[in-house]
C-alpha cells in the first residue's frame, strides 16, 4: 500500500473562486483521503478485509486526513454468488460490528469515515454507505440506482438523498452508478451538500475502458458532476478482480471547478488520496461570473427547482 498527498492550492487544482469571498477566511478546512484498494468477497474474506480497511484508516490519519472515504461494500467484496450469500455478508445499520467499529475508531481519532457495506434491514438488504464522525453515527444513505446483479440480492433505496449538517460541513453520500444519473448529485447540491462522498466499484464494461490518459468514463463523470454542481466530489474507487469481474480505480477528489485535485489514481494502485480543500468553499463556488451564478441562473420557472424531489427541505447556500 502507498499513500499519495496531493494538497497543492492551485486554482487549476480544485479551489473555487468562491474560496475568496471572504479575504484570508477558509471557513472549513479539511483535509479529504480516498481509499482504493482489493477486497474480495466471500466471509472467509471478512477479516482480512476489515484488517485492510484499519490499516489505510491508520495511513491516512497518520497523514492528517479527517475525512476518510472508504470503496463500495470494502467490508464484503462484490460479487456475491447470489442472494444466500449477500445474507451471510449483511449486517444491520448502525448497530452491526461494522459501522460500530468505524463509530469507535472515529471517536478515538477524531474524524469523519465514509464506509460501505451490505444492510441487512428485516428481510431486505440494502447496499448502504454510512458516515460517522467523532460524536458517533451520523447517517446512512440507501443505494437507489442499482446496477446489474445488485437487483437480484438489494432493494433500490427508499430513504431519499439525505444531506448531513457535520462539524465540518455539509456531507451529501451516493454509490457509484448513482453518478450516472445526473439528478442525484444536482439534488445534493441544492439541498446544500458541500462535498458529496461516493464509495464506488466501477467494474469492467465495453472496451475501451479508459482513454490515452488512463482515465476511465465514471471519473470523467465524477468531474462533470463536480463542475456542473459547484461541489466538491470524493471518489474512492476498488481494484483487482473478483469472480471474473474486473475494477476500474481512478480514484479522486474533483475541486468546485470539476478538474482533480492532485491526481485521479492508477487503474491498479493500492493507494490513498490526500486533497487540502476549504469544504465551505462551495457555498460560494458557483458565482463564476459577475453575471452568472450557476444555481440562480437554473430556469426554475419552467422546471421544479428540486426536479420534483420532495425528501426533505433545501438548505441556504
Amino acid at each position: 500500500m502507498t499513500a499519495s498527498s496531493d494538497t497543492q492550492p492551485s486554482p487549476a487544482a480544485g479551489i473555487a473562486r468562491g474560496a475568496d469571498a471572504v479575504p484570508g477566511l477558509r471557513a472549513s478546512p479539511v483535509r479529504v483521503a480516498v481509499v482504493q484498494f482489493d477486497p474480495q468477497v466471500g466471509v472467509e474474506n471478512l477479516a482480512r478485509n476489515s484488517a485492510a480497511i484499519y490499516q489505510r484508516l491508520d495511513a491516512a490519519v497518520a497523514n492528517g486526513a479527517q475525512l476518510v472515504v472508504l470503496p463500495e461494500l470494502a467490508t464484503t467484496g462484490y460479487c456475491f454468488s447470489g442472494r444466500a450469500e449477500a445474507y451471510a455478508h449483511a449486517e444491520p445499520v448502525p448497530g452491526g460490528a461494522t459501522v460500530q467499529g468505524w463509530v469507535s475508531y472515529a471517536a478515538q481519532h477524531g474524524i469523519h469515515i465514509v464506509g460501505c457495506l451490505v444492510e441487512q434491514d428485516g428481510l431486505q438488504l440494502f447496499d448502504t454507505a454510512v458516515l460517522v464522525g467523532p460524536e458517533g453515527y451520523i447517517g446512512r444513505y440507501r443505494k437507489t440506482h442499482l446496477w446489474n446483479n445488485e437487483k437480484l440480492w438489494f432493494t433500490p433505496g427508499d430513504e431519499g438523498y439525505p444531506v448531513f449538517e457535520t462539524r465540518i460541513g455539509r456531507i451529501g453520500l451516493l454509490v457509484c452508478w448513482d453518478i450516472w444519473f445526473p439528478e442525484v448529485p444536482r439534488i445534493l447540491a441544492q439541498l446544500g451538500a458541500d462535498i458529496v462522498c461516493a464509495p464506488t466499484n466501477w467494474v469492467w464494461t465495453p472496451p475501451p475502458l479508459y482513454d490515452a490518459s488512463g482515465t476511465c468514463m465514471a471519473a470523467y463523470l465524477t468531474m462533470t458532476a463536480a463542475h456542473a454542481n459547484g461541489i466538491f466530489i470524493a471518489t474512492a474507487d476498488r481494484i483487482g478482480t473478483e469472480r471474473g469481474a474486473g475494477f476500474m480505480g481512478n480514484s479522486l477528489i474533483a475541486g468546485t471547478n470539476g478538474w482533480p485535485i492532485g491526481r485521479i489514481a492508477g487503474p491498479d494502485e493500492d493507494t490513498i488520496l490526500h486533497a487540502d480543500v476549504d469544504i465551505g468553499a462551495a457555498r460560494s463556488a458557483p458565482i463564476w461570473t459577475p453575471l452568472n451564478d450557476l444555481h440562480r441562473d437554473r430556469r426554475t420557472d419552467l422546471y421544479d427547482p428540486l426536479l420534483g424531489y420532495v425528501g426533505a427541505r433545501a438548505l441556504p447556500r
